[in-house]
């Protein structure tokens, strides 16, 4: 990873942290390789059971670096989308903690997001509109699955900020902090999270994401191709059998 992203692991949580705050974690190209390649760990680490996306300094993130953006680069990924999560989120559970403003394209990656955290004086917003642009990351695309489709419409044409409150209020915040605690009411909401059978978790995530975009009589026929394999895994023996015995389960992740 780049100094410009830190990755660390705490008890099967992994936590990604933007690290530009003297650019209030405006989102580069190298921020955004090394978000994706923390991502892919996640997917790919048995310890990891979670992870968390936040930024450093009080500010969740500006969006795309303009600066960087009139040179010519671009924090999407081909494929993949903004900082290679928006339109390939990971298998596993994504929490965003929110300190301080996400806009634009750090709003869009709260999208990508399972859940969201935030301390009570954060801000949402999508200001494209304001710059001739759009917000191409998810944002018009994604919003109005997440809140009231009249709501998505204000933010996305008005281009003004939701504050943390309200957001809680619509759903788009799961849980909200004093300012400051955002980090750790994410990692509290990450452990109780990761003491769950992490291939339930995954297809339970698969099926949540996946339905939106199925058909009725589809969902049923994905969605039992999604979790035969869990109900027939070493996992789901041993979470009945741990039931039984009265303690706590061992997953093996098979």
């Amino acid at each position: 990873m780049t100094d410009d992203v830190l990755v660390e692991r705490r008890d099967g949580v992994q936590v990604v942290t933007i690290n530009r705050p003297q650019a209030r974690n405006a989102l580069t190209r190298a921020v955004a390789e090394a978000v994706a390649a923390a991502v892919d760990e996640l997917d790919a680490s048995d310890e990891l059971r979670v992870g968390v996306l936040t930024g450093a300094g009080g500010t969740f993130s500006a969006g795309m670096d303009l600066k960087a953006f009139l040179r010519g680069e671009t924090p999407a990924i081909e494929g993949r989308g903004l900082c290679g999560i928006t339109q390939t989120p990971p298998r596993k559970p994504l929490i965003g903690a929110v300190e301080g403003w996400a806009l634009a394209g750090g709003f869009e990656l709260l999208l990508a997001c399972d859940l969201v955290v935030a301390a009570e004086d954060a801000r949402f917003g999508v200001p494209e509109v304001k710059r001739s642009l759009v917000a191409a990351g998810g944002g018009a695309l994604l919003l109005s699955r997440r809140v009231p489709v009249n709501l998505a419409m204000e933010m996305l044409l008005t281009g003004e900020p939701l504050g943390a409150p309200r957001a809680a209020e619509v759903g788009l915040v799961n849980r909200l902090t004093p300012a400051g605690g955002a980090l750790d009411g994410a990692l509290e909401l990450a452990a109780t999270i990761a003491a769950n059978g992490p291939l339930a978790l995954a297809a339970t995530k698969a099926v949540a994401r996946g339905g939106a975009d199925w058909t009725f009589e589809e969902g049923w026929a994905r969605q039992a191709e999604i979790i035969g394999p869990v109900f027939a895994s070493e996992d789901a023996r041993e979470g009945a059998t741990a039931f039984a015995e009265k303690r706590a389960p061992v997953w093996r992740g098979r």
